[in-house]
Order: structure tokens, then sequence, then C-alpha cells
């Protein structure tokens, strides 16, 4: 039978390039490193390391069985920490990320009803790429992600992701810019503004931007990258450019602002809970019914909202 100690030498070999290296990492002297290579090679009846002058290198079988180990060895070491903690607390701990505006209005309220029904959550607060590279390695079970409202992210088959809500994405403009006056504002009403864009460049809200300016036939023009939404509205207020923001992550009423849907189709972005398939657990379920009975609520409160300014946004 296979030993897990097999597939963390051939997961060792792998990222030190050679036994010697491979042993000194997993504390092993190279004779036991051999043994088990060796072992592991015997199972599979094939080769499965080219050991040359240079160090050690993955053959083709060798490479295609990795990304098995690693899955393996990432699952063993999730399966230790949950039971470290049912051991530890007398219940498993779920580990849960969350971007900021999704932190500050869906799921503190879920937090609450877990907690009071004596769930143990640990949370992490990041932004999409740290809670995808969270989930990807395991630091993280479950997770508040979002994508654009017509395409999902591709977490791969160990993942889920489970809707949530469709979060309306509007225009943020100085209360004296030119177009604040109109209940909607078409994109090309803004071609010659600069834009206040996120950090990095794959952000969905701004791939959903770029895409519908170039259906408008122009490019926006970054002035300004941030992913901090009150340093954003500060700097429209400021008139140093205008921005397209999740309804989410709009906050307080502000004096020197004003916000209009785009003229034209709804942009959105789609908030999910995306969830390792191994941890469909009890905890997990719940946090997720919570999670979506507060986007239920939400979308009420929103609903009256716009009903109360006639239908304007």
């Amino acid at each position: 039978m296979l030993d897990l100690r097999h597939l963390q030498v051939l997961r060792a070999i792998a990222r030190e390039g050679s036994l010697a290296a491979a042993g000194r990492s997993l504390r092993h002297s190279q004779p036991t490193v051999s043994h088990h290579l060796a072992t592991l090679e015997a199972h599979f009846r094939t080769p499965l390391v080219h050991r040359g002058a240079r160090g050690a290198v993955l053959t083709e079988a060798g490479l295609a069985l990795l990304p098995h180990a690693e899955a393996v060895l990432d699952r063993v070491r999730v399966a230790e920490r949950e039971l470290a903690d049912l051991v530890e607390r007398g219940a498993a701990t779920l580990r849960v990320g969350t971007f900021p505006t999704a932190g500050a209005l869906l799921l503190p309220p879920a937090v609450r009803t877990l907690h009071r029904a004596g769930v143990h959550l640990a949370l992490t607060e990041g932004e999409l790429p740290a809670l995808l590279a969270g989930l990807r390695s395991r630091q993280l079970q479950v997770a508040l992600v979002y994508s654009r409202s017509d395409g999902g992210l591709d977490l791969g088959e160990d993942f889920v992701v489970h809707p949530l809500l469709e979060d309306p994405l509007q225009l943020v403009l100085p209360a004296d810019h030119p177009q604040a006056g109109r209940d909607r504002v078409p994109l090309a009403a803004l071609r010659e503004d600069g834009w206040i864009l996120g950090v990095s460049d794959a952000d969905p809200v701004d791939r959903v931007l770029f895409r519908a300016c170039a259906e408008d036939g122009f490019e926006p023009v970054p002035v300004l990258r941030t992913d901090d939404y009150s340093v954003l509205q500060g700097f429209v207020a400021a008139g140093v450019g205008v921005a397209l923001l999740p309804r989410l992550g709009l906050g307080p009423h502000r004096d020197d602002l004003v916000v209009r849907p785009v003229d034209g189709p709804q942009l959105a972005r789609r908030i999910g809970v995306a969830a390792l398939r191994t941890s469909d657990s009890a905890n997990a379920r719940a946090l997720l019914a919570a999670l979506r009975d507060e986007a239920d609520r939400l979308r009420h409160r929103w609903s009256e909202a716009d009903r109360a300014a006639g239908g304007g946004g």
C-alpha cells in the first residue's frame, strides 16, 4: 500500500530539485529518501524521477502523479487541523475568508447567528486574490468571493461556488459633475473623464467596466488605482476622476457625491460562497444558509430604498 511518506518525498524532490535537498527539507537521510522513492516507483512500475549531474527532476509519470500527491497531502493536512480543533475545542473550527465590503455588511449577521448556535469560526479578511490563494492552499475552507456576473471563478473541481447575490455596479460622480443631474448616465458621456480603478487589472469590477466601455467605443483612462472604496470615494468627491462601484461598497450617503445607474443593461458583480468540497460540514451548510438569509434581507432593503427614491437607483 502507498504510504504518505512516499508522496511527501515525491513532492519534496519536485520542490527542492535533488534527493539530498529533499531529505534535508523532510529531515530524512538521503538513503531514506531513496528508499521511499524506490518503493513508490515499484508501486507504479515506472521511474518517477530522473537523476542527473545537476540534481533530480520528475519524469513525465512523476509530473502526472505530483498534483494527485499534493491533493492527498493537502486533504490530510485539512483533516488533521479539523480533528485537532475537535479535540481541543469540542467542535471543529470553520475557517472563513471574506473581502472587505462583504465583511462589513453580509458576514457579521451570519457570524452572529452561528456563534449563538455554538459554532466556532476563524475569520480572515482580504482582497479577492488573497482569498483565492487561501482557498487553493487550504488555509480557508469557505470564502465570500465575487466575479463578473457573466462568468464565474474557476477554482477547479475541489471547490464549489454557491451563488449568493447580484451586486449592482453604479457610477459614482462628483456632486458638481456635468452628468450629475441625469437619472441614468451613459458610459459614453464619461469618455473624457479619468477613472479610479482597482489595483489589479484582473479585478472583476474593472473587467466589467472595460468590456462595457469597449462596447461604447472607448477605453477608460486610469488616474488612480486603489482597492479602498472610502479612498476611492474621497478622490471622486475631490474631482480627481469618476468610478464604477458595487452597491455593497457605497457606504453612508455623502453630499459631495452622486450615485447613478448606468444607462443601458445593468452592470453587476456576482457574489458567491466558495467552499472546499471536502468541507461540506453541518457548520459550512449553516453558514451558507445564514448568508443567504442576510442576502435576502439586503435585497429587500435595496428594493425599499429604490422605491423611496422613485426608482432612481
